[in-house]
């Protein structure tokens, strides 16, 4: 997001890349490392490889939740209760952990992170009770909180801000290779051995990426610690921008679009197992291939705001969502697969331009609106994301389909109204950064 690659996410004024001397006389700025020279790599390479370790493990139960609820005889809904929970954990954490890395360090943070979520991970496996796999759920969303709050701002402190926009590109490739590669990793072994081998062999593969990521992440060189005075202008900064309609409804699409698509993907898996289709786990974890449509669609609706606006690319962004979930209404194999594709490249090219578009509004403390629409986001994930099991199990695929529909119509509505203008932006927000944090 600009957001995150102008300030990170910083609170009040005590970052800076310079290193202070005790007189108030500033040391040589660190200007971060350069391209090509091996610390950058080691940046780019262990925050590729904390986004492995985040989104594998954050959604690592989606692809084999059919399997999940047949085993513990529990309904759709409470199945997806294994996503929400972890999103919710992760979701009020984001800003809470954004304090603690102002305080210990960005690398300290992400590293305890990491290492308690890899941890919670290895036990879910091994929960003997469903409230037990919930909660340890709960906990390991709330240790993956300490990475996509922290990762983009240690980028930011830590490359030179020439390269900062290609850095961001490989944090975020890890978050999207991360969550694709848990649920297709999940799938097979899930329809072989069953979910709980499922969720133990995505955990192995998070803490492999853990390990990495601990192993080549190199030591914070621009970062100073936030003064502990920062924290009443922090939330006063908080404040401002819930106030401010045009973020506010950014924040709403934010909730809105990501519960709904999390619905999509929740339970569309039911569906593909049941009548008249009776696919098995594998192949429906393969399902997760239309993410791929969303590393196109964001990069392709970054370049079409230069000539077309911010405003006017988001609302086609959601008519594709909308016409994809149409052709998911049919009993056609082949037209449900090609709307889901048209759905997923339609929410990343909204999303990211929900995203980036928060930085620009905000003049000041944009790392702090990007928080929030973080948090926006993830609430949504949790909240739309169980209830669409609701009125799936109660009413079937059209009603959950039409109840993402309208989701996205109020979205539409919502930015129309706020936004009234076309944008003409001068510059696109890289897709890079507007889709930071997201899998």
């Amino acid at each position: 997001m600009e957001a995150y690659i102008s300030g990170g996410l910083g609170w009040g004024n005590g970052h800076t890349s310079a290193n202070c001397r005790p007189g108030g006389a500033s040391a040589k700025a660190w200007d971060g490392h350069p391209r090509g020279s091996a610390g950058y790599g080691k940046v780019l390479a262990g925050l590729a490889f904390a986004g492995v370790a985040t989104f594998a493990q954050l959604y690592s139960t989606q692809a084999v939740l059919p399997i999940m609820a047949t085993d513990l005889r529990i309904t759709a809904a409470e199945a997806g209760l294994t996503i929400s929970l972890a999103t919710a954990g992760l979701a009020v954490t984001v800003i809470p952990w954004s304090f603690l890395a102002d305080r210990i360090g960005r690398v300290k943070a992400m590293a305890m992170g990491i290492t308690a979520a890899t941890v919670f991970g290895l036990l879910v496996p091994l929960a003997c009770s469903f409230e037990m796999l919930l909660g340890l759920r709960l906990l390991e969303g709330m240790a993956l909180g300490g990475i996509p709050a922290i990762a983009i701002a240690y980028l930011n402190e830590e490359v030179n801000k020439a390269h900062a926009a290609l850095a961001a590109g490989s944090y975020v490739a890890g978050t999207t290779l991360g969550g694709l590669a848990g649920r297709l990793v999940a799938g097979p072994v899930g329809e072989l051995w069953g979910w709980r081998a499922a969720v133990f062999a995505v955990s192995l593969l998070a803490t492999v990426a853990a390990v990495l990521f601990l192993l080549l992440v190199p030591k914070a060189r621009g970062f100073t610690p936030t003064k502990a005075a920062g924290w009443p202008g922090a939330w006063t900064t908080l404040a401002g921008h819930v106030r401010n309609r045009k973020l506010l409804a950014l924040y709403v699409q934010a909730f809105l679009l990501m519960g709904g698509f999390v619905a999509v993907y929740n339970y569309l898996g039911f569906r593909l197992a049941g009548a008249p289709f009776s696919l098995p786990a594998t192949l429906i974890s393969l399902i997760f291939l239309a993410y791929l449509s969303g590393t196109v669609s964001s990069r392709w609706a970054a370049a079409l705001t230069l000539r077309f606006g911010r405003r006017n690319v988001l609302l086609a962004g959601v008519v594709l969502m909308v016409a994809g979930l149409a052709l998911t209404l049919t009993q056609l194999l082949a037209i449900i697969l090609l709307g889901l594709v048209v759905f997923t490249g339609g929410f990343f090219a909204a999303h990211s331009i929900g995203a980036g578009w928060t930085g620009t509004i905000a003049s000041t403390g944009r790392a702090q609106a990007a928080s929030l629409y973080n948090l926006s986001y993830y609430l949504g994930s949790s909240v739309i994301g169980w209830a669409g099991g609701l009125v799936f199990q109660s009413w079937g695929w059209p009603a959950l389909a039409a109840t993402v529909m309208v989701l996205a119509c109020l979205t539409a509505v919502t930015v129309a109204v706020v936004h009234p203008q076309r944008d003409t932006a001068t510059a696109a927000a890289p897709a890079a950064e507007s889709r930071a944090g997201t899998a």
